[in-house]
């Protein structure tokens, strides 16, 4: 006797399961894709819900508009990964040079050359026209990005490596190489890749030399000498009316 084969709709409801537990995040990348090629204003659900394989009320099931679903895609892809990079800061055992280094060049691999680098392109383009999202950006990327690289300045300030700098303002030198490149990369480098020559592992590595000649203690000065009493600069001034 054969043996019992499985009711025909038992594999099909398991890649029913599997299907519906994948769909979040089929939708979040359609969606990336779509924000960063058409921008936030002209990106539409049902074309979302198109690129996902779905329709547009399965996607309302799981993001009920598209703030939401926005949101949903800066924390995927950004927002939620903070706590990973605080904690690798946390237990990073090299020198703060080394640390601002590895910062960098990890931040290029995680968000650089990926797709998520367009939202910063997006937030630039569009943020006064959404102050909604801009609101919700600024607590969830910019603030907890700002922090992080102010924590990195203070541990090299605290342990002797950089010299006391104005905080407020050398975290915003620190992110400005980032920022560029993530503007470049999705306009002018998007239709014209080589337009500045420009490869970007290189430009970071120019980057990291420049803030960090800029950041770390340097040698004391030797004092100048004192001039000699003979010296024209503290010989007593000729007499008046001569």
């Amino acid at each position: 006797m054969p043996p019992t084969s499985l009711p025909s709709s038992a594999p099909i409801g398991t890649k029913r399961e599997r299907r519906k537990e994948a769909r979040p995040g089929e939708l979040l990348e359609a969606a990336l894709d779509l924000f960063v090629e058409k921008g936030f204003a002209a990106t539409r659900v049902d074309e979302v819900a198109a690129r996902a394989g779905v329709s547009k009320g399965t996607l309302f099931l799981y993001f009920p508009s598209k703030e939401e679903l926005f949101k949903a895609v800066v924390r995927q892809n950004i927002a939620g990964r903070f706590a990973e990079w605080r904690d690798e800061l946390e237990s990073f055992d090299g020198t703060t040079s080394d640390l601002l280094r590895y910062c960098y060049q990890v931040w290029w691999e995680r968000i650089g050359a990926t797709k998520a680098s367009g939202i910063t392109k997006l937030m630039f383009s569009e943020a006064q026209n959404f102050p909604e999202i801009t609101e919700f950006y600024q607590q969830e990327v910019i603030l907890p990005g700002q922090a992080l690289i102010r924590r990195i300045v203070e541990r090299g300030v605290e342990r002797g490596e950089f010299r006391p700098v104005p905080l407020d303002y050398i975290v915003h030198v620190v992110l400005a190489p980032m920022i560029f490149l993530m503007m470049w990369k999705h306009s002018v480098g998007a239709c014209i890749p080589d337009s500045l020559g420009l490869r970007p592992e290189l430009y970071i590595d120019a980057q990291i030399d420049n803030v960090l000649n800029g950041l770390l203690v340097r040698p004391a000065q030797h004092s100048a000498p004192s001039p000699s009493p003979s010296s024209p600069s503290t010989s007593a001034p000729p007499p008046r009316g001569t």
